[in-house]
C-alpha cells in the first residue's frame, strides 16, 4: 500500500505545497499523529531556516527610524528629538499677544532697575547734582578707601548680619512649619479662617506695626501697666537696646510668616497624596510621614528661599529700623540701609552713599553665587543650572 506523503509534512512548514505555511487548526486539532515514516529531525531544520531566510523582512516602524535623530531633512534638531524649532522671527509672530502681554512689566523692571544702574557711575566721582554726572570729577577709587576705613560703616555691617544669622535661624523655619500645620487640617474652614488671620498683618504698615508693639511692650504699655498693677515694676523693651535683636525679629514674624507659607503651601499640594497613604498603610505615624515625605518635598523650596535670603542679606530692611533707631541708639539699630540713608540724603555725600550701596550690592550677588554653587553640590536645583 502506498505511503501517502502529504501527512509527512509539519504543521506550519514554509516549504509545504500549499504555501501557506500553517494548517487549519480543525485539521491539526481532529487529524490523529501520522504512523508513517517521516523525515528526521535534522532535515526539517535546513528546510526551515532556509524558508524564513528567503521570506522578506517587515519594514521597521516610520516612528522608530525618526527617534534619536529628528526628522530627515528638517532645518534642525529641537531639544527632545523632534520636531525642528521653528524659525525665531515665525515664533515672534505666533507669540506676539503674550509678549505684549508682558511688555508693560519688562518696562517697569528696566526702568526702575536697570536704568538706574547706570548711576553707580557717582561711586568713582566727586559727585554733585549741581554739576551733573557728566562735569563730576573723577575720583576712581577715593569713596571705596574712605569706605574701609569707615568704623561706623563697618558696625552697621556687623550689625546687619548679626541679625540676618539670627533671623536665619529663628525667623525663616517659622513659615515652614506654618505651612506643614495648616496643612495638615482637616476642615477647609478652620484652614480658611486661620490662614486669613496669619495673612492680614502683611498688609500693615511697619509703622502700624512699630505702635501695636509699643503699645504693648512699650513703658506705658499693657504689659507694663498689669505688672504695676500687681504691685511688681513695669518694663519697656522698646527702649532697650539689649533686646533689640529679639524685638525686630519678634515684629518680622509676626508680620510676614504668614504671608511667607504660600509658597510652602503651594508646594505642599504638589506633594503626590499616595504617599502619605503607601507609608500609613506601611504603620509610620504622622511625625515618620513628615520627616520623610513632607520635608524632602519642600527642600527645593527650602533652598531656593534660602538662597534668596542669603542673597538679601545686606538688606534687612530700612523702615522697620529707621522707626527705631532713636529709640534704642545708632549702635544697636544702625544698618546699611540706615547708614547708607544719613549719609548721602542727611549729609549730601552722594558720591559715598553710591559707593556704599554698591559694596551691598555686590556682597549680595557673591552671597548668591557662592550659595546656589552649594545648592549645586547637595544635588539641588537652585536659582539656576548650566545646562
Amino acid at each position: 500500500m502506498p505511503e501517502n506523503r502529504t501527512d509527512d509534512v509539519p504543521a506550519g512548514d514554509l516549504s509545504s505545497p500549499a504555501g501557506s505555511g500553517t494548517t487549519t487548526p480543525l485539521a491539526s486539532a481532529t487529524q490523529p499523529a501520522p504512523t508513517t515514516r517521516s523525515a528526521p529531525a535534522t532535515q526539517s531544520a535546513p528546510a526551515t531556516q532556509s524558508a524564513s531566510a528567503a521570506q522578506p523582512r517587515p519594514a521597521a516602524p516610520v516612528a522608530a527610524r525618526r527617534t534619536g535623530g529628528g526628522l530627515r531633512g528638517g532645518g534642525g534638531k529641537s531639544r527632545t528629538g523632534g520636531k525642528p524649532r521653528a524659525p525665531i522671527r515665525q515664533r515672534l509672530l505666533r507669540d506676539w499677544q503674550l509678549l505684549l502681554m508682558a511688555l508693560p512689566a519688562v518696562g517697569l523692571l528696566a526702568l526702575f532697575h536697570y536704568v538706574p544702574l547706570l548711576g553707580n557711575v557717582i561711586a568713582f566721582q566727586d559727585y554733585s547734582p549741581h554739576v551733573g554726572i557728566a562735569e563730576s570729577p573723577w575720583i576712581g577709587l577715593t569713596n571705596f578707601q574712605w569706605l574701609l576705613t569707615d568704623q561706623s560703616f563697618w558696625d552697621a555691617t556687623l550689625n546687619t548680619l548679626t541679625i540676618t544669622a539670627f533671623q536665619l535661624v529663628f525667623y525663616f523655619p517659622i513659615p515652614v512649619f506654618l505651612a506643614i500645620l495648616l496643612d495638615s487640617v482637616m476642615s477647609p474652614r478652620i484652614r480658611l479662617f486661620v490662614q486669613s488671620i496669619v495673612y492680614m498683618p502683611h498688609f500693615f504698615s511697619w509703622v502700624l506695626v512699630v505702635t501695636l508693639f509699643q503699645q504693648i511692650l512699650g513703658g506705658a504699655g499693657l504689659i507694663s501697666q498689669l505688672l504695676r498693677a500687681n504691685g511688681y515694676d513695669g518694663i519697656d523693651i522698646m527702649t532697650n537696646p539689649d533686646t533689640f535683636l529679639l524685638l525686630v525679629t519678634a515684629e518680622s514674624v509676626w508680620k510676614d510668616a504668614g504671608w511667607g507659607t504660600i509658597i510652602f503651601l503651594a508646594a505642599l499640594a504638589a506633594i503626590n497624596p499616595n504617599l502619605y497613604e503607601a507609608a500609613a498603610v506601611d504603620g509610620a505615624g504622622r511625625w515618620r510621614r513628615m520627616w520623610h515625605i513632607t520635608l524632602p518635598g519642600l527642600r527645593p523650596v527650602i533652598v531656593l528661599l534660602l538662597i534668596l535670603r542669603l542673597g538679601d542679606a545686606l538688606n534687612v530692611g530700612f523702615e522697620q529700623f529707621f522707626l527705631q533707631r532713636d529709640a534704642v541708639g545708632r549702635e544697636a539699630a544702625e544698618v546699611l540701609d540706615t547708614f547708607i540713608f544719613w549719609r548721602t540724603l542727611v549729609t549730601g555725600e552722594w558720591s559715598y552713599g553710591a559707593a556704599a550701596g554698591l559694596v551691598k550690592g555686590v556682597v549680595g550677588l557673591v552671597l548668591i553665587l557662592v550659595a546656589n554653587k552649594v545648592a549645586h553640590r547637595f544635588g539641588e536645583q537652585g536659582i539656576y543650572k548650566r545646562s
